[in-house]
């Protein structure tokens, strides 16, 4: 994904939103729901208008998704940046949490790569 910057990314609607950040529009609109993202000013006829800190934050959030993260911890590492920030043992048991996650997934891709590199696996036949 390309920097983001401010000059481009004023002034969005919620389709374009979706497109920059290859977020759902209902995914979108469930953040700002949940509060994992900020309710965003609405023209007069009532259309919401995002900036470049919401296409920052859902970027972060959608990379987080994928990389296994849940949304209660995310909410926890986006307030880090925030009023009232999250405290360092909470940022601590997120991440021992998650190394217990990404060593216990690395030893199962090693069997399974001695497994495939010794052609030693079940065969099934029809």
């Amino acid at each position: 994904m390309r920097a983001i910057t401010s000059s481009r990314a004023q002034n969005l609607p919620i389709g374009e939103l979706s497109k920059r950040s290859g977020v759902n529009i209902e995914t979108i609109r469930y953040y700002e729901r949940i509060k994992m993202l900020p309710a965003p000013p609405r023209t007069t006829s009532g259309r919401r208008i995002y900036g470049a800190p919401d296409l920052r934050i859902l970027a972060f959030i959608r990379r987080s998704r994928e990389l296994g993260f849940s949304l209660n911890e995310i909410r926890a590492l986006l307030r880090l940046g925030a009023p009232g920030k999250a405290s360092c043992s909470e940022v601590k048991e997120i991440a021992a949490h998650h190394l217990h996650d990404i060593r216990a997934k690395i030893s199962d891709l090693a069997k399974l790569e001695r497994l495939l590199a010794n052609n030693d696996f079940p065969v099934y036949r029809q």
